[in-house]
This record gives C-alpha cells, sequence and structure tokens, in this order.
C-alpha cells in the first residue's frame, strides 16, 4: 500500500518505520524531524499525500491539524482515507472529517494509547471514529502499528474515547500519588501498601502497571527518575482538552477538572515541565496539609 505521513516525531517516526517493515512504500514530511531509515522524505504534506491511499497523521493539535487537512485534502486521490492519529479537540477531528468528506475522501479520527514505547513495539491501542468502511480500509495498518483497535462509532468519537479515557487515566494517577505520600506519613511500608491495594479495590493500571513509586512494582518511569514515558504537559494538554468537551456537552465533571488545575500547577508552576506524570508522588511527599 502507498502511504503518506505527515509528522515524523517521537511517535510518529516509529509508527511510520513499523509500516516501512512491514512491506508498506512509505512517504513521509516533518517540519524539522528527519525521515526514519527506509521512509521516503517528502517535500511537503502535499507531496507525501499525492497518490497514498491512506495519508497518516500525528500532529500537536487541532488548529494545525486543521492546517495541513486544508494544504493535504486537495492533493489527495479521491477514495482515499485520511488517518488522523493526533490527540486533538472533538469539535477540530469532526470539522476536518466533513472537509475531506466533502472532498470525496473517507476520514478517520484514530487518537493511540501507549505512549513512545508502544509506538516502537508496534503495541499502540487506537480509539477510531469514522465510517465502518474506512475502518476497515486502515484495519491491516492498525495492526501493524499496534495491538488494538477499537471501532468507537462515527466521526470524533475516537477522540470522545481518548479524552474520557485519559480523564480517568489521570484522576487515578492523582489518587495514587497522594495515597503513596499518605502511606508514607503513616509509616507504612510502600511494598506493604503496593502488595495491599493491587491485589484489592483499589487497584488500577496507574498502580499495578505504571506505579510511581520508585523500586515497586512493574518497572515505570519513576525507575528512571521520572523520564517521560508519558510527560506531564502531555497529560495536562489532555485533561484540558477533557475539560473543553466538558463545557460543550454540558457535563459535570468535577474530578476531571481538578486534576487539569493540578496539572497546570505541576507543570506551570512548579518542576513538572518534561517529567513523567507519574511525577506527581515527589510532588506530594513534599507537600504537607496546608500545601507547605
Amino acid at each position: 500500500m502507498k502511504i503518506g505521513f505527515i509528522g515524523l516525531g517521537n511517535m510518529g517516526a516509529p509508527m511510520a518505520a513499523n509500516l516501512v517493515a512491514a512491506g508498506h512504500r512509505v512517504t513521509g514530511y516533518d517540519t524539522a524531524a528527519p525521515a526514519p531509515e527506509g521512509v521516503i522524505p517528502a517535500a511537503s504534506a502535499a507531496e507525501a499525500a499525492k497518490g497514498a491511499e491512506v495519508v497518516i497523521t500525528m500532529l500537536p493539535n487541532g488548529a494545525i491539524l486543521k492546517a495541513v487537512a486544508a494544504e493535504i485534502i486537495p492533493a489527495m486521490e479521491q477514495g482515499a482515507v485520511l488517518l488522523d492519529c493526533s490527540t486533538v479537540d472533538v469539535a477540530s477531528a469532526r470539522e476536518v472529517a466533513a472537509l475531506a468528506a466533502a472532498a470525496g475522501l473517507g476520514a478517520l479520527d484514530a487518537p493511540v494509547s501507549g505512549g513512545v514505547g508502544g509506538a516502537a513495539a508496534g503495541t499502540l491501542t487506537f480509539m477510531v471514529g469514522g465510517d465502518a468502511a474506512d475502518f476497515a480500509t486502515a484495519r491491516p495498518l492498525f495492526d501493524m502499528m499496534g495491538q488494538k483497535a477499537v471501532h468507537c462509532g462515527p466521526s470524533g468519537n475516537g477522540q470522545a474515547a481518548k479524552i474520557c479515557n485519559n480523564m480517568i487515566l489521570g484522576v487515578t494517577m492523582i489518587a495514587t500519588c497522594e495515597a503513596f505520600a499518605l502511606a508514607d506519613k503513616l509509616g507504612l511500608d510502600r511494598q506493604a501498601m503496593f502488595d495491599v491495594v493491587s491485589t484489592s479495590s483499589g487497584q488500577s493500571w496507574s498502580m499495578n502497571t505504571y506505579c510511581p513509586a520508585p523500586g515497586i512494582g512493574p518497572k515505570s518511569p519513576a525507575d528512571n527518575e521520572y523520564k517521560p514515558g508519558f510527560a506531564a504537559d502531555l497529560m495536562l494538554k489532555d485533561l484540558r482538552l477533557s475539560q473543553e468537551a466538558a463545557e460543550g456537552a454540558d457535563a459535570d465533571t468535577p474530578m476531571g477538572a481538578l486534576a487539569a488545575t493540578l496539572y497546570a500547577r505541576f507543570v506551570e508552576d512548579e518542576d513538572g515541565r518534561g517529567r513523567d506524570f507519574s511525577a506527581m508522588l515527589p510532588r506530594f511527599e513534599k507537600r504537607g496539609r496546608k500545601g507547605e
């Protein structure tokens, strides 16, 4: 299959490389990052999209997605599929899908879960919104870049699934970090804490798989000085997207709103920028009841 790939950063580059390894012809473009080995470099996004059966985008935000879509949609072949794997706001995803449909193209919003490690290993999970026929066209590519793809319904629903999932993740990580900090002050050994909670009603992915306490549970960024597997900056972006969506849908999400506020403080006013989102634990370790 001829594939165009736009956005060859930390996530896009290994995803494109996995498609090349599977035998596809991939032409790629990025404003800054070089094309990985095997990816044919293009001089522009439109050039990467020209003649491709599927064009994949992995971009930072909705505004950039819309700008790129305006450039590549006129260059794409009738019947081709625009497959956006960025995490953006639901409204932008639906706007781009409508523009693609008007031009005779298929469109899927397919944000991912699994981080840079999952992109490299080909173990991502894709949450996909769009037409079922377009999902079927892209399904073999999902299988090469990831371990699971879930069709979530019409355009925008992939983004809806992603922001709801990450709102849960942000809230549970904060609760997990708070609980470890409380356990420390109560004199409860961290290993004992993990052994109880990971097999009891308090268990979660944040505790069992991505434990924020160094040396406890499976290896995680906590064991690497909180170098990001999933950066706190990105968690803040996703939590803000969840609250933007909640406002638009008139949904009451007080825990999501508080998590967004805490991550904003952590990233913008404290030392969270560039650290893993689980670095909330040392933040809470240093703080008392009055936030001092």
